[in-house]
């Protein structure tokens, strides 16, 4: 197999950025692509109080060092163990393998913030939305998949998600290769991102394209 070509999706959290890198990796499909997601990669916090559980958007939160190394090992050909964060649990547990694809999907809010990981990555896109749809995704999101309540979902927002946000991932919106602007529809934004990575015409990335 060829050196896998590595995309990156980023964007402001509830973005839609998630869902538009699954739907990028199932439209390539296996076993051409396959999904790595940067929130894995949270440090453990189940030992520490939740009043001090800390701030899960800045980048200080994140085992970089290991998904970076990941990186480089999928680039390498060679197989990762990919871990599970468990956010009722607040803590990482083992994963599951992943094996080189010819096209990695990247998934994260502060891929671009990174600049070890922003290196790794051959294209990357950023999916942007109003910031009161994003907070109302999320508020959803949270409370229904996360067992979050929704006084704390909008507390984390105030304090840390919406600065968070201003200062590691909105002011990287102009470094990315294809700008999404996501508040028309899920369909939209997809046709709007297949046609963007087609315009770049990357010769490793096109014959993967549907």
């Amino acid at each position: 197999m060829s050196v896998p070509f590595f995309i990156g999706v980023c964007g402001g959290s509830a973005s839609g950025k998630s869902t538009l890198a699954q739907r990028l990796t199932t439209a390539i499909g296996e076993p051409h692509a396959c999904l790595l997601e940067l929130d894995c990669y949270y440090r453990n916090r189940e030992n520490i109080p939740p009043e001090h559980r800390g701030n899960y958007d800045h980048p200080a939160s994140l085992d970089t060092a290991l998904f970076v190394h990941h990186l480089h090992e999928l680039r390498a050909g060679n197989p990762v163990e990919v871990p599970c964060y468990d956010y009722r649990l607040h803590r990482r547990e083992p994963g599951n393998p992943l094996a080189p694809h010819p096209v990695v999907v990247v998934d994260g809010c502060l891929l671009l913030a990174l600049p070890e990981v922003r290196a790794c990555l051959d294209v990357t896109i950023f999916v942007d939305a109003p910031a009161d749809l994003r907070l109302a995704r999320r508020l959803q999101r949270d409370v229904a998949e996360r067992g979050r309540t929704l006084e704390s979902v909008l507390e984390q927002y105030l304090t840390t998600v919406r600065p968070m946000h201003a200062q590691f991932v909105q002011p990287y919106l102009e470094q990315a290769d294809v700008l999404i602007d996501n508040q028309r529809g899920l369909d939209i934004a997809f046709a709007t991102l297949l046609e963007g990575l087609r315009q770049l015409a990357h010769p490793k990335l096109s014959p993967w394209l549907p």
